[in-house]
């Protein structure tokens, strides 16, 4: 609702009066809303935005522009956006029907143009977006991004605002490695597995994580290490000699959650992942 106020002025033989101030107000008949369909953002990950438009007049709002900020702030005297639009995804809906795809400029900003929202209708403009590396992928990180509305008549652009917060959460990889490649009966080989966490959250005892694997050839006389520690068998591991099952005991692995840093140029986020290493050594 938006209040405007108008007075008049009668002038005669040099004489000037105002007129009493009359009021009037412009009932908004156009609301938006936008959400988005994930919980949470990840890194290189992809949102789902739905925006609604509802008319509530009697008559047609057309050639309507919905414009996404993508997210943008100011970082060291420049805009950067942690979103990306996904070229190719938005999807158009008129009171539940789907309708051709929007006109889509890609930006940043994201904007659509030429749409109508039907008198006592709705419109839904659903699209997705991938996050950049301007994205905060830290714990408390957050992406705020803002669509606004204009044209169509309105008498003020109508906007909408979605937060979402990273999501949290550990994310492992795990590589392994041998030895010497090349290795004779009854010599040593060494089987090196490096365990990355690219997430914001460590993995601790009570995740429960274990590294299983089938040495083949078998192996004999093991020595296993941690992290440069040595493990004792029975404790934080166990090893089936005759059917070569290695597996290390629930809650022996722990792996710390990565680290970012944001470049003070650019404003670009890297990660360092959290890292461990296991080794096991045997005779083949």
């Amino acid at each position: 609702m938006a209040i405007f106020s108008n007075q008049a002025t009668l002038t005669y033989n040099g004489t000037t009066t105002a007129s009493n101030i009359a009021y009037g107000e412009i009932l908004e008949v156009l609301s938006a809303t936008k959400t988005a369909i994930e919980t949470g953002y990840t890194p290189n990950g992809t949102v789902t935005y739905v925006v609604t438009l509802r008319n509530t007049g009697t008559a047609p709002l057309t050639g309507l522009t919905v414009s996404d900020d993508l997210g943008g702030y100011v970082f060291e005297g420049a805009t950067v956006y942690p979103l990306a639009y996904v070229e190719g995804s938005a999807a158009l809906f008129v009171d539940g029907m789907p309708q051709p795809a929007p006109a889509v400029t890609a930006g940043p900003p994201l904007v659509v143009t030429g749409i109508t929202v039907p008198a006592e209708g709705d419109v839904v403009l659903v699209y997705q977006a991938r996050t950049t590396a301007f994205a905060p992928p830290a714990e408390d990180g957050t992406v705020v991004n803002t669509v606004t509305v204009t044209g169509g008549g309105l008498s003020a652009p109508v906007t909408a605002e979605e937060t979402l917060g990273a999501a949290t959460g550990a994310v492992l990889t795990i590589t392994k490695s041998i030895s010497p490649t090349q290795v004779a009966d009854n010599d040593r080989v060494t089987y090196t597995f490096v365990i990355r966490n690219n997430g914001n959250e460590a993995v601790v005892a009570t995740d429960n994580a274990v590294v299983t694997d089938v040495f083949d050839p078998l192996l004999s006389a093991l020595t296993v290490t941690y992290e440069g520690a040595a493990w004792s068998e029975g404790d934080e591991y166990t090893y089936d000699p005759v059917t070569g099952v290695f597996s290390t005991s629930a809650g022996a692995i722990t792996v710390p959650a990565a680290t970012y840093t944001q470049d003070p140029l650019t404003g670009e986020y890297t990660t360092v992942p959290g890292t461990v290493t296991l080794t096991v050594t045997g005779t083949i």
